[in-house]
């Protein structure tokens, strides 16, 4: 038995689903995600992949909505489990070390990690982050410093960046 649990909060750029296992975050996603969220969880635990709901596990909504009321350091000592591969955990972790209020590219990232030459694999562990917001991949960019993609659409990440006082005319 994984003890998965489910919330959601309510925010400005929409309502976040997030997923805790014994007290850390195992997903964190977007509403309108949750399809993707739940696959993955699916593939993740199997059968034991539906979580059931429960009022702020972990404390998590709290951080959550700590942070979107401009508490920028809620989430940054949050416990996640991530489950992801060696590699991408070697990624995430140095996410979470990227600053609030700042950017880095993928090849920053990839060069952060000892791998310089990994910049697109870097770019694929970002993409597949479970934990959205905790593990800020919005704070990555293209080289140029264009803002480049995100799962949770463009317009979220402008919403993320301009929140923590990022300039989005030079990120």
């Amino acid at each position: 038995m994984t003890g998965l649990r489910i919330d959601r909060v309510e925010s400005p750029i929409g309502t976040l689903t997030f997923v805790t296992r014994d007290g850390s975050l195992c997903a964190l996603d977007f509403a309108d995600r949750e399809a993707r969220l739940r696959e993955r969880l699916r593939r993740r635990f199997g059968p034991d992949g539906n979580p059931r709901p429960a009022r702020d596990p972990g404390g998590h909504a709290t951080r959550l909505r700590d942070y979107l009321a401009g508490d920028l350091d809620a989430l940054a000592d949050a416990p996640v489990d991530t489950g992801g591969t060696p590699f991408q955990e070697q990624v995430w972790r140095a996410l979470r070390n990227v600053p609030c209020g700042t950017t880095r590219s993928y090849a920053e990232i990839a060069a952060a990690i000892g791998r310089p030459g990994a910049a697109r694999a870097v770019g694929t562990a970002n993409g597949r982050n479970p934990v959205a917001l905790v593990i800020p991949c919005h704070r990555i960019v293209s080289a140029d410093r264009s803002l480049g993609g995100y799962a949770g659409g463009l317009e979220r990440k402008r919403w993320l960046l301009r929140h923590e006082g990022v300039d989005l005319v030079s990120a």
